[in-house]
């Protein structure tokens, strides 16, 4: 499951899209990347987005509101 999954990401939806935007924005060229160096699943953190209504744009390589 998604908390036993990922115990270094933060469990607040909200301040995992922080999270996220601002180390794809400043450390990592793709969602791949980052969820390598996290230890995470990208369709875990795709689909835990999703729930607050943003999805993962490939272009701006960021979460955006959709």
């Amino acid at each position: 499951m998604w908390y036993n999954a990922v115990m270094s990401l933060p469990q607040d939806d909200y301040i995992l899209l922080s999270y996220v935007n601002t180390k794809l924005r400043d450390e990592y060229s793709c969602l791949k990347e980052f969820c390598t160096a996290e230890g995470a699943e990208p369709l875990q953190v795709v689909e835990k987005l999703k729930g607050i209504g943003y999805f993962y744009d490939k272009d701006a390589n960021s979460f955006k509101r959709g």
